[in-house]
């Protein structure tokens, strides 16, 4: 049968009995009885299997095994302090961690003055961002890999999550501008006319242009596919082809394009995603009352 692993309170003992060279004095010290501070000593030398102190001159003096334990007892010491400020620092909640997935879209148009809103908040929280489809981000979240999500609905219903809608962002035709035609609205007939560079298959927004075009009565002709929206926008500008993008990535005009509106409206619903038993420390009831400012 295996001994005990040293404790943080053996070791407090035996740090200050070779400080003050008197087990009575350190255990006055330290709050405890002489005889419970002898037991603490004496179940630290039976498990190391060594002699930690001696008597000499009237005093209790560390051997040469108990000399080569100080420098790593101190260090345990200090680490168990380091671990109690660092819990301290999040108790008082000053400070934390949050992990956000997303997709690209909303990470670089959307996310940018909320995460701005909660840095002027708590200064010391720290938000780390990873993007990615929705099916991936939501299995992250219910894994615990990340905190919350900001994706397109629906999210996969799993009975751990909660799922809150969020915004809703319309979806828009870009083309090349010498391509676009004079009315605000465009059909799916019409669009699939031109070369069509959309975001890969396998996401939620690609399967909702995917249905807006075959309910159109439009057979597409894709030129390409991509998972950068900005690389999408670049080769439209281009005048490589058209896409379909969400609203929010062209709030800012993209030079050589022009947005026309799509002939039935299409928008997808992006929501926030979360464990249920999730606990929502200072840092997590922040990010989620300021996204609850863009509803």
């Amino acid at each position: 049968m295996s001994l005990p692993a040293l404790t943080l309170r053996q070791m407090r003992t035996f740090l200050s009995v070779c400080e003050t060279g008197s087990v009575s004095t350190s255990a006055r010290l330290l709050g405890m009885t002489q005889p419970a501070a002898s037991q603490q000593l004496r179940e630290m030398e039976r498990r190391l299997g060594v002699r930690l102190l001696e008597r000499a001159a009237g005093r209790s003096l560390p051997t040469a095994a108990g000399s080569a334990l100080i420098p790593a007892a101190r260090r345990a010491l200090a680490a168990a302090m380091d671990a109690e400020e660092a819990a301290a620092a999040h108790r008082d909640g000053n400070t934390g961690r949050i992990r956000l997935g997303t997709g690209a879209t909303a990470c670089i148009h959307l996310l940018p003055p909320v995460l701005a809103a909660v840095r002027r908040r708590m200064p010391s929280l720290e938000v780390t961002v990873g993007t990615g489809n929705s099916d991936e981000i939501v299995q992250q979240v219910e894994e615990g890999v990340l905190d919350l999500a900001i994706v397109t609905l629906p999210a996969p219903g799993r009975r751990s999550l909660v799922v809150s809608p969020l915004v809703v962002d319309a979806l828009v035709a870009l083309l090349p501008a010498a391509e676009a035609p004079a009315a605000q609205g465009i059909s799916a007939v019409a669009l699939a006319r031109l070369p069509l560079i959309l975001y890969e298959s396998g996401g939620t927004t690609r399967g909702l242009v995917d249905s807006w075009l075959a309910r159109g009565g439009a057979t597409p002709s894709i030129a390409m596919e991509l998972d950068s929206i900005e690389a999408i926008k670049a080769l439209v500008a281009s005048g490589l082809g058209a896409t379909i993008l969400p609203s929010l990535a062209v709030r800012t005009p993209v030079p050589g394009t022009e947005c026309r509106n799509l002939r039935p409206a299409l928008s997808r619903q992006l929501g926030v995603v979360l464990r249920r038993e999730k606990t929502r420390d200072r840092g997590l009831r922040v990010l989620l009352e300021e996204l609850e400012r863009l509803r």
